[in-house]
């Protein structure tokens, strides 16, 4: 099966409850969903235009990318932080036009190359109160990205899924908050490190696609917050 019918699948077993056994990690993403505010990301795959995976290793088609964005060091929230394009889901929205509009204003994408692939479950992001619906989606008509606020992003990128799965590309972060250590799958690629919400989310999804390929966990990744 193609990437984008794997994608397909995942949409469908978790539409039709058939996922199988929910990812321990997407599991502990909680927030109580009564006070808890709503939002949307857009998990966006498809085809590089002309950058290579750096990775030689054939654990997904070279071409085969994923959108990121870094969030500008000046924020309040999540600062630094690699993160898929999205934001609050506005009154009358649905979760896929909150991330399409969200990932046209972060990023300049025309929104109209997007085909939809569906939605995963909601997940919580404990830190921000926010109930976060995952959006699939594939790019059948690529255009060009790039920074609209750089109040808001530092960069946006594509990154190779090869380099994400390569066991060299892969750790464990780690970081301290009120005296207790925290670890969480993560992935240093493009010269950052995608960790904890963002980093959590795509190993799962690596995972529940059958994509994800062993790698050293504890191999540590001291994160400074």
């Amino acid at each position: 099966m193609s990437a984008r019918g794997d994608l397909q699948e995942l949409v469908r077993r978790n539409q039709e409850g058939m996922a199988g056994e929910p990812d321990p990690l997407w599991a502990a993403l909680t927030v109580d969903a009564a006070t808890a505010r709503k939002a949307a990301v857009l998990m966006l795959f498809g085809a590089l235009d002309h950058v290579p995976a750096a990775s030689e290793k054939p654990l997904a088609p070279a071409d085969l990318d994923v959108l990121l964005l870094e969030r500008a060091h000046t924020l309040g929230s999540h600062p630094g932080q690699v993160a898929f394009p999205g934001g609050r889901i506005d009154p009358g929205e649905t979760a896929v036009e909150a991330a399409l509009r969200e990932a046209e204003e972060e990023t300049g994408l025309d929104a109209g190359g997007v085909e939809v692939l569906g939605t995963l479950q909601e997940l919580g992001l404990a830190h921000s109160n926010f109930l976060v619906t995952p959006v699939l989606g594939w790019w059948q008509s690529p255009s060009p990205v790039r920074v609209v606020d750089y109040g808001e992003s530092a960069q946006v990128f594509r990154v190779p899924v090869r380099d994400l799965l390569d066991p060299d590309n892969r750790v464990m972060a780690t970081v301290r908050r009120v005296g207790r250590t925290f670890d969480s799958p993560a992935f240093t690629v493009k010269g950052v490190l995608v960790w904890g919400f963002t980093g959590i989310v795509l190993n799962g999804l690596f995972e529940q696609l059958g994509w994800a390929v062993p790698w050293d966990r504890t191999r540590k990744h001291k994160v400074g917050v």
